[in-house]
């Protein structure tokens, strides 16, 4: 399995993977604004393709 060098992917796969446990009920309480950091730093870095 190869690890994709592209941050913008990357940062997109750990969001989806996040979203996706508190979907199971996974509580992150007031950390969740952290989410949402990982979330606009991925669209960024996908839009100027790094």
């Amino acid at each position: 399995m190869k690890i994709t060098k592209n941050i913008g992917m990357l940062l997109l796969a750990v969001y989806l993977i996040i979203d996706g446990l508190l979907g199971f009920g996974l509580n992150l309480g007031p950390a969740i604004f952290l989410l949402y950091i990982v979330a606009l730093a991925a669209g960024i870095f996908i839009l100027i393709g790094k």
